[in-house]
């Protein structure tokens, strides 16, 4: 089904005021990267500059298959979302163009990174070296979300 029609059962379509606020005020997603078999799927928190771009932080090692599937793949979706109930959920789907941020630039936008989740073990890792930062600017986005019952559904427990 598509969209449009999934509209009947109470999904509705997010404004881009929405997707903006529901961006700034999430951190975490799932970063999809193409490969010759399957898509490549990270968690990952981020930082958003309240506009075009999210921040990633890649915790790296002697070698990273996430680092080298970003290099390669230039291009990667985003997903972030929140669930409450089965009648209450958001979620944000980005398509956008991922580049490595040089080291001499990263000053620029610490702010932004700043509010990104990490699990503790990864902030203290971090410390240790080996961190490279992606900019994914974003090219395209889709919001929808779900924010009560479905007027069917409504309809049949009623009295």
């Amino acid at each position: 089904m598509t969209i449009d029609e999934l509209e009947a059962y109470g999904l509705e379509r997010m404004d881009d005021e929405e997707i903006q606020e529901f961006l700034a005020t999430h951190s975490t997603g799932v970063l999809g990267l193409p490969t010759t078999d399957v898509p490549y799927l990270l968690p990952l928190s981020y930082g958003f500059d309240d506009g075009a771009c999210l921040y990633f932080t890649y915790l790296l090692g002697e070698s990273s298959q996430k680092a080298d599937l970003t290099e390669r793949a230039g291009r990667g979706r985003f997903l972030v979302y929140e669930i409450d109930t089965a009648f209450e959920w958001q979620s944000v789907m980005l398509a956008g163009d991922i580049n490595s941020v040089p080291e001499d630039e990263w000053a620029e936008i610490t702010a932004m990174t700043q509010n990104a989740w990490r699990p503790n073990t990864l902030q203290t890792a971090t410390t240790s070296g080996g961190v490279a930062l992606y900019e994914f600017e974003i090219t395209d986005l889709t919001g929808i979300k779900q924010t009560g019952l479905a007027p069917d559904f409504r309809e049949n427990i009623e009295p």
